[in-house]
């Protein structure tokens, strides 16, 4: 396997470790402060693989048609990953933050895009994410560190409760924005890649 793509390999095998990273405390009532302390360095160290797969593969010519493929999977399977994390809270916050309704949008976007690009791979056509696509992912990103931000601070136990209302809200605003920003990128897919639903 070519060093980027082992390097966007890495994004898939971590998201089901975050996962249980994430709810082991949850469902257990153990684990809570190691929890707190390493989940946003580990993924702050995978979601920089996102930029080493791309390094290497300008670095040493490993540009394919199945990496422009490979990394955006693996970057979906991560943050919905969080995405899904971050719906939950240790203290029960309602609604997490991130409500269940915006995850169920963002999901059907996600697989519709996946969608084309099964489509655009049938006709030849390798669809690598556009200017949209990457800016919708920073939000991801950002508003995901956010969320474990704040998560981690109630796990380690300092009392952020009279802030929580307002944190929480912020929350909320960040991922209507990623709910935005993921449609208006798919128009953008579906507008630039409107050859792909041309019938042979």
């Amino acid at each position: 396997m070519k060093t980027s793509n082992k390097f966007t390999l890495l994004r898939i095998i971590f998201a089901p470790i975050f996962f249980f990273l994430y709810f082991i405390p949850i469902w257990t009532g153990r684990f809570t402060l190691i929890s707190a302390y390493i989940m946003i360095p580990l993924l702050a160290f995978f979601e920089l693989t996102d930029y080493f797969d791309g390094h290497f593969a300008r670095k040493n010519g490993e540009v394919s048609d199945f990496g422009k493929l490979f990394d955006p999977f693996a970057d979906v399977m991560l943050n919905l990953t969080v995405f899904v994390c971050v719906i939950f809270s240790i203290n029960g916050l309602r609604g997490g933050y991130m409500p269940v309704w915006i995850f169920i949008f963002i999901l059907y976007r996600e697989f519709s895009i996946t969608f084309i690009r099964m489509i655009a791979t049938k006709r030849g056509i390798a669809i690598a994410a556009r200017k949209g696509g990457k800016l919708k992912t920073v939000f991801y990103i950002t508003s995901g560190f956010y969320s474990l931000a704040v998560e981690s601070l109630l796990r380690i136990g300092i009392d952020i409760s009279s802030y929580l209302p307002i944190l929480h809200n912020i929350a909320i605003g960040m991922f209507v924005v990623c709910l935005i920003l993921s449609y208006v990128s798919f128009i953008d897919y579906v507008v630039h890649f409107a050859s792909v639903f041309k019938e042979d």
